[in-house]
């Protein structure tokens, strides 16, 4: 099986310099997102032990909290702080034009040839600052996950309050399941976005300085 050989092909500025692939405002958003998501996650799984939903308990050394109270005091601290950046950095997204640019089109056709290099091990990662179909796909899908995410846990936490978003959702059992599956979206996009990651270096060095 053949592979791409993946060049040096950094985006230089007319000086010569490496080209900001990720805006400053892109790279803090980005880790303050990290660090709230993981928090979320960790006491999520806490507060799932508490009630579980299925025959199986999230270990103790991959929670947060100690126990119900502590995980729920932990997830809506992270939640608070999710939330407001990630609507600014939704906001800055559509205002900048970034998302145009970078998510922008979608195609049925580029998503199936680009997924089928990626598993032969023959998709390129050569252009940094391009995202190729299925990161296009992967990237605007999360972020439908992530408003079905809120969605839910909205419905789950103030049922009375929001009792009009707990119906849309069937209800608070099946709001519970509808949050339990979209997080487990998320925990699968953040392992493809680790990995990824790993295999281009690169790509984590820009997100870290920018270029």
């Amino acid at each position: 099986m053949s592979t791409t050989t993946v060049t040096d092909t950094t985006p230089q500025t007319a000086t010569g310099a490496a080209a900001v692939l990720q805006p400053l405002w892109v790279r803090v958003m980005h880790w303050i997102n990290a660090a709230a998501m993981l928090a979320m996650i960790m006491s999520g799984w806490q507060i799932y032990n508490a009630a579980p939903l299925f025959d199986f308990q999230f270990s103790r050394a991959i929670t947060l909290g100690g126990w119900l109270g502590g995980g729920l005091l932990w997830h809506f601290a992270a939640m608070w702080v999710l939330v407001i950046n990630g609507m600014l950095y939704v906001g800055l997204g559509f205002a900048t034009g970034r998302f145009r640019r970078k998510l922008w089109p979608i195609t049925p056709s580029g998503v199936i040839s680009d997924l089928s290099q990626a598993v032969r091990l023959r998709l390129s990662h050569d252009d940094l600052g391009r995202y190729n179909s299925v990161q296009k796909l992967l990237y605007a899908g999360i972020l439908l996950v992530g408003v079905v995410t809120v969605a839910s846990g909205l419905a789950i936490w103030k049922p009375v309050q929001f009792h009009m978003l707990t119906a849309l959702f069937g209800g608070y059992d099946t709001a519970r399941y509808v949050h339990f599956f979209a997080m487990t979206a998320i925990v699968g996009f953040l392992v493809i976005h680790i990995a990824l990651a790993a295999l281009v270096p690169k790509a984590l060095r820009a997100i870290i300085i920018g270029r």
